[in-house]
Parts: C-alpha cells; sequence; structure tokens
C-alpha cells in the first residue's frame, strides 16, 4: 500500500502537469473535494499536493478560502526570464567547469532523443514525448554543476517558464528553428566553450521569454477590447 507521502508526491507530479497544460486555467479555484473524488484520493494528500505547489509559485493559498491557480501575469514572466538569464548560464558554465564524461554521456543521449523527436514527420511541439525531453534536456544541462539548490531553482524556473509558453504558443507555435538552437548549445559544451555555450543558452531563454511576452500582451489586449 502506498504511503500518504508517495500519494502526494504522485499527486503533486499529476497536479503541475495539469496546470502546465492548461488543464486547470490560471486564477481558477481548486477544490479539495473535487480534486480527491477527480485522482481518487483521500483530502489530505490534496492538501499537502497543492501546498508543495505553492512552494513552487503554481498555486496560491488564500486564508479561509482555499487554493488558486496562480495568475498569468507579465511582470511575473518577466522575472522568471530575468532570473533564467542570470541562473541558467551560471549553471551552465559551472557544469562545463566541473561537469564529468557521465554527465557528457547524458547530454548527448537526452539531446539526441530530442532532436529524434524534433524531425519526425509532421512535428509540432506541445507533444508529450517532446515535452517530457525538452524539459529533461534543459535541466540536464544544468546537472554538471554539483549545486543541488541550483539545479532545484532552476528546474522551478524552467516549470514556471513552460508554463507561459504552453499557455501562450499553443495556437501558434513561433516560427524559430529551435531545434538548431539545442543543437548549437549542445555542440558548444561538448567542445567545453562556456562563452558560446552559455552566450547560446542565455539568447535561446530570452528569444523564447519576449516572444511569450509579446503574445501575451496581444492575448491580454485582445481580451480588453472584447
Amino acid at each position: 500500500m502506498a504511503s500518504k507521502s508517495s500519494i502526494a508526491s504522485s499527486l503533486t507530479d499529476q497536479l503541475r502537469t495539469a496546470i502546465l497544460s492548461g488543464s486547470f486555467a490560471p486564477d481558477s479555484r481548486l477544490r479539495l473535494e473535487e480534486l480527491g473524488a477527480s485522482y481518487g484520493v483521500s483530502l489530505s494528500p490534496v492538501r499537502e499536493a497543492l501546498l508543495r505547489l505553492c512552494g513552487e509559485g503554481f498555486v496560491v493559498s488564500e486564508d479561509q478560502r482555499g487554493f488558486r491557480v496562480a495568475q498569468a501575469s507579465s511582470r511575473n514572466l518577466q522575472e522568471v526570464i530575468a532570473l533564467r538569464a542570470i541562473l541558467e548560464p551560471y549553471a551552465l558554465r559551472e557544469s562545463i567547469e566541473h561537469g564529468d564524461l557521465r554527465w557528457e554521456e547524458s547530454l548527448v543521449a537526452v539531446s539526441h532523443r530530442l532532436t529524434r523527436i524534433e524531425q519526425m514527420d509532421g512535428f509540432v511541439p506541445f507533444l508529450a514525448e517532446w515535452e517530457r525531453a525538452h524539459r529533461e534536456f534543459h535541466l540536464c544541462l544544468v546537472s554538471g554543476c554539483d549545486m543541488p539548490m541550483l539545479q532545484q531553482i532552476c528546474g522551478q524556473l524552467h516549470d514556471q517558464a513552460d508554463r507561459y509558453r504552453r499557455l501562450y504558443f499553443t495556437k501558434q507555435p513561433p516560427q524559430r528553428n529551435v531545434a538548431r538552437e539545442h543543437v548549437e548549445i549542445v555542440e558548444a559544451v561538448l567542445a567545453r566553450d562556456k562563452d558560446r555555450a552559455c552566450n547560446l543558452l542565455l539568447e535561446h531563454t530570452r528569444q523564447t521569454g519576449a516572444l511569450v511576452h509579446a503574445f501575451m500582451s496581444a492575448h491580454d489586449s485582445s481580451q480588453e477590447s472584447e
């Protein structure tokens, strides 16, 4: 029989995925009873899972009013992108400096898997398989830094940025060769060219952030005019 902690961990992952995919809209109320019934669990692991997601910034707790999905705001997006632009290149630089052969092999493997998906006929982003490989790729880039806290923060920031990307790019993916950008980053990493690799990652992050922000602004403007 699964422990309460493992049930809460599994539920946290499922709810995070649902929020990232937009199944739970920004600012929507999360009712414990409804979630418990939907996922077939008691209220205790639901509450624990929601509190964990509060710590990650995906859910907010309101005194005497329960839980809501965190809002998607332009200000929050800009903060997420600014922090990623500082921390991820630093983590990548440390990874290139200290990462061993096993780290390189892991990066090559996940990069190959991501590239194979991106080369599929009729490929479009937002496939579940691509989303998993894409997340693993970005986390693997910084996993050689030997700084667990930094890796955790980078993971949380990446997930926050991904939420905005999925919310605003699903209907109109950007016309960019993102697959080529991934390949160029890996090539620079394997060459142990720290400056080039970090600059490529920084540009990759900023371009996506700027496009999401533009789509978000256009979406908000259209909503206001209706």
